[in-house]
């Protein structure tokens, strides 16, 4: 792996645990935990598009 692709991979990364923690949030019973986990996974997402934009655009083919 070259160091061109690691900012994708971390990205990639990113949203894959965003995505583990809204799927965790869905199954917590306790309404806190699962506004937590929602609000983290939400700065997570945010940060990846942040990230993304400065990486030359993102990795999504759908934007």
């Amino acid at each position: 792996m070259s160091i061109a692709d690691e900012p994708g991979n971390r990205i990639r990364r990113m949203r894959a645990k965003a995505q583990e923690l809204e799927q965790a949030a869905e199954h917590a019973t306790d309404p806190q935990e699962s506004r937590r986990l929602r609000d983290k996974a939400r700065r997570l997402k945010d940060q990846s598009e942040q990230e993304g934009g400065m990486a030359g655009g993102g990795t999504d083919p759908m934007r």
